[in-house]
């Protein structure tokens, strides 16, 4: 891994982390559905990172991460909306070593109590990142914690890669490379990362972000070569609400096609058409990749298209409300 934290991740420190996180982390399946295949207009595989550890992908950044730590650590902090505090606090707890993460007063209960669940301890703080940065400054002011970002790392970033690496491989194991692989982004880190993956392992292969319309500052970025860093994110797909990461837009502007956005209710389709027709439970961040398949279809018809289920905590006694909240 890069020594200086300014530098980039390369593809080859994905394959390092593909070999540190191995019997760490599950090798999720890859899944297809025929009726999904029909809609989409496309041979569609789905990569059910929602059944690996903690419930998402970033079990595996996390791993990664904590294998490189520096020596002498003895204490590791973050922030998170849910899925990365989950994965840092059980990555964490397999260590054994104490976590704090900060976590806005808008986190889900279930997410809440997911992180509690591994031993980790929860600092509340405001819905936005700069409250989120501020709260974790002052932990790491009092306690001395290291700190592991939940995108915004080298070593999270290439432990997310680890996904595009698995899907590729499982692809050909069927005999085939698809043609497309979409990730859904928030704040870069799986995106960058499936960029760095496929640009080492499968060149060919187009890479395509999709995000909420509205928190489209990673597609607004990529188009526009400049990296917006403050936006007020309207979506259900909570864990897609942050800005993209600096080192994982820059990683992205090199090896990333394009970056698509979704409508709300496409997102809340797409997370129904999955649970009813795939029997997957996933959230709605991890329902965005198929929502981009369907809305935008002329880009997708035709090919062997692999998709990233990305998580699967929600709390299913809120989903009623979410729903409704999307169609009023």
């Amino acid at each position: 891994m890069p020594s200086d934290p300014n530098d980039l991740p390369t593809s080859a420190d994905v394959f390092c982390a593909a070999q540190t996180v191995s019997g760490t982390v599950h090798r999720t399946p890859l899944i297809r559905s025929q009726l999904l295949n029909e809609l989409g207009g496309a041979n569609l595989w789905f990569k059910c990172e929602h059944l690996q550890k903690v419930g998402a992908f970033k079990a595996r950044g996390a791993a990664n991460a904590l294998s490189l730590l520096p020596e002498g650590a003895e204490l590791v902090a973050t922030h998170s909306s849910g899925n990365h505090g989950a994965a840092l606090a059980w990555a964490a707890a397999e260590r054994c070593l104490p976590c704090i993460v900060v976590m806005p007063e808008t986190t889900p209960d279930m997410k809440r109590m997911a992180v509690e669940s591994y031993g980790a301890t929860i600092v509340t703080c405001g819905p936005t990142l700069a409250d989120r940065e501020e709260a974790l400054q002052k932990v790491v002011q009092e306690t001395g914690a290291h700190v592991v970002p939940p995108y915004d790392d080298s070593r999270i970033i290439a432990g997310q890669g680890t996904v595009a690496l698995e899907v590729v491989q499982q692809c050909r194991e069927q005999g085939f490379t698809p043609d497309v692989i979409v990730a859904p982004v928030g704040g870069g880190g799986l995106l960058a990362g499936t960029g760095l993956a496929i640009a080492a392992l499968a060149p060919d292969v187009l890479v395509i972000g999709a995000e909420p319309a509205g928190a489209d500052d990673a597609q607004r970025s990529l188009r526009g070569g400049v990296h917006i860093t403050t936006q007020q994110p309207h979506t259900i797909a909570d864990g897609l609400r942050t800005t993209l990461g600096h080192r994982n837009y820059r990683v992205i502007r090199r090896t990333v096609r394009d970056i698509v956005t979704v409508s709300e209710s496409g997102i809340v389709r797409a997370m129904q058409l999955l649970w009813t027709r795939t029997k997957q439970m996933v959230e709605p961040s991890a329902a965005v990749g198929l929502a981009a398949v369907l809305e935008h279809g002329a880009r997708f018809r035709n090919k062997n298209v692999a998709v990233v289920l990305t998580g699967g905590n929600m709390d299913l006694g809120k989903v009623s409300s979410l729903l409704a909240s999307v169609e009023e």
